[in-house]
């Protein structure tokens, strides 16, 4: 899992979703993406889970359970995105 990685996917969460007001170093890979952290919501979630399928020809099942351990966090879905590749 390499930080270019984790700094690619904060540029896509920046991009896809219009967060016009963050830098990529304004978000700590560690850091919760939902309700605290970057306070995305389930409509965000969608819109990069469709970014990152396009982007990294990853599938997510918006239903599994594990999607929403893999949408924790940048590290996390660097990780998923890394041994799903």
């Amino acid at each position: 899992m390499t930080e270019a990685l984790k700094a690619e996917l904060k540029a896509l969460i920046i991009e896809c979703l219009d967060l016009e007001d963050i830098s990529v170093e304004d978000i700590d890979s560690d850091e919760p993406l939902f309700v605290e952290g970057l306070g995305l919501d389930s409509i965000d979630a969608l819109e990069l889970g469709l970014a990152i399928k396009k982007k990294y020809n990853v599938s997510i099942d918006a239903n599994a359970q594990d999607t929403k351990r893999h949408f924790a966090s940048v590290s996390n879905l660097a990780a998923f995105i890394s041994a799903a590749g």
